[in-house]
């Protein structure tokens, strides 16, 4: 019996020293800008939800596409209907991994410059993206990450039409800021 307890205690302590340490949010900010000669593109979301996992560096988060404010009204609407169709593809998706910091940096206060590079998934298709940023520890407890990179709506099969085309940029910078709470 005493054997028993003692192989039980062994493999609960084994199973906390393995478990995930995970952080999460759902008030991410995403933002987007898109700046031609002839029109600057704004739009903010402060709804996206994030988890990263300290053990494997993994970091996930999703948004609402119908979450994004703009500075007008119509250009949500062009924005939901026409461009991201967010009827027929609700969310954005990120799915990769951090590098250029450890578990140990996490542990102490300040921010050190990382790349996250994963898959994005907008408007029904993958492709692999990669952003840099800082991520580090807040006083608080709580882990603060910021990025930015660049998005080409074609990439994405997202169709301009001509009689805009010139107004929307290329390349759409995003940049994300997330303050993540431990689970």
């Amino acid at each position: 019996m005493t054997r028993h307890l003692s192989l039980s205690a062994a493999l609960l302590l084994a199973t906390a020293a393995c478990a995930q340490e995970r952080y999460a949010t759902r008030t991410g900010h995403i933002a987007f800008q898109s700046e031609t000669p002839l029109e600057k593109i704004e739009a903010h979301n402060h709804k996206a939800t994030s988890v990263f996992d300290v053990t494997t560096m993994a970091f996930e988060m999703a948004v609402l596409m119908k979450g994004f404010e703009f500075e007008k009204a119509l250009m949500q609407e062009h924005f939901n209907e026409n461009y991201v169709e967010s009827d027929k593809y609700p969310k954005a998706t990120f799915k990769g991994k951090v590098t250029g910091i450890t578990a140990e940096d996490l542990k102490q206060s300040g921010s050190k410059a990382v790349t996250v590079e994963g898959e994005l998934t907008l408007h029904g298709v993958t492709k692999p993206v990669k952003a840099t940023g800082t991520m580090g520890l807040e006083p608080g407890g709580a882990i603060r990450a910021s990025g930015t990179f660049t998005v080409k709506p074609e990439d994405h099969a997202i169709t301009i039409p001509g009689m805009v085309r010139d107004n929307i940029a290329k390349e759409i910078a995003v940049t994300v800021q997330v303050d993540l709470t431990k689970l």
